[in-house]
């Protein structure tokens, strides 16, 4: 099954709306805070690094260029076109190669790795922000990018950063403004029970190879200048045996 036409105009309306500056959305940090530390957790189970990279869920792309300066060939992949026009537009060097993609949808999963072959993938925040009927099926397109070489390795917001979020959006001041955009547009942080994960990799012939807990880093901060951080899990799956 594909994602729904809601939650797919939900996140063209939200990337339509978003500034082009890095760091003007509420998770877009600097990668050295980001995907600079998912990295180094990361490449001890790369089975090949020399498969692509795809960064799923890529956004506006400042975690995939990143990767792109540590891997030979990335691919940012979006099911948002408006995400992936402010990719490119950063993307002053060409670095990255960009695929329109809801992963959730069986047979542009298999297109992809039809393209690709098997794929390391980098998934930051994407499943906690899925509807829930598309969870399982994007965990199917996760393990059919992946193969038989591929691993993953996602973060996900954990179940505490919820009351988290909803302490900071029911606020008296109101949300801050960078949260405040991902609310209007109908988007659900933090919606997956962390019980759930693991489930939903095992059911896609998945393994967990590894797993932690590891702050998310966001860009806001709070009125004394503190710089929010969402409780979050890690995983670094890979075919199981």
């Amino acid at each position: 099954m594909s994602v729904t036409s809601r939650y797919r105009e939900a996140w063209e309306g939200f990337w339509r709306e978003a500034p082009e500056e890095q760091g003007a959305v509420f998770w877009d940090a600097e990668p050295a805070l980001t995907a600079g530390r998912h990295l180094a957790l990361f490449e001890p189970y790369l089975a090949d690094a020399g498969l692509p990279m795809v960064d799923l869920g890529c956004g506006n792309g400042t975690q995939t260029r990143f990767l792109a300066d540590r891997f030979g060939r990335v691919v940012g992949a979006d099911l948002s076109a408006a995400a992936l026009d402010h990719a490119r537009h950063a993307d002053t060097a060409g670095q990255v190669a960009y695929r329109l993609l809801d992963a959730a949808d069986k047979t542009e999963a298999e297109a992809l790795h039809a393209e690709l072959g098997d794929a390391n993938i980098y998934m930051r925040g994407v499943l906690h922000q899925c509807e829930p009927d598309s969870r399982q099926p994007l965990a199917d397109g996760l393990a059919m990018l992946l193969g038989e070489r591929g691993r993953a390795f996602l973060c996900e917001l954990s179940e505490s950063a919820k009351p988290v979020l909803m302490g900071l959006a029911q606020s008296t001041a109101g949300p801050p403004p960078k949260l405040a955009p991902i609310f209007r547009h109908g988007l659900a942080p933090g919606e997956v029970p962390d019980a759930s994960m693991p489930e939903h990799l095992h059911a896609a012939g998945l393994a967990v190879l590894a797993t932690g807990e590891l702050p998310l880093t966001t860009t806001e901060y709070t009125s004394d200048g503190t710089r929010i951080e969402l409780p979050s899990k890690w995983y670094v799956a890979g075919r199981a045996a």
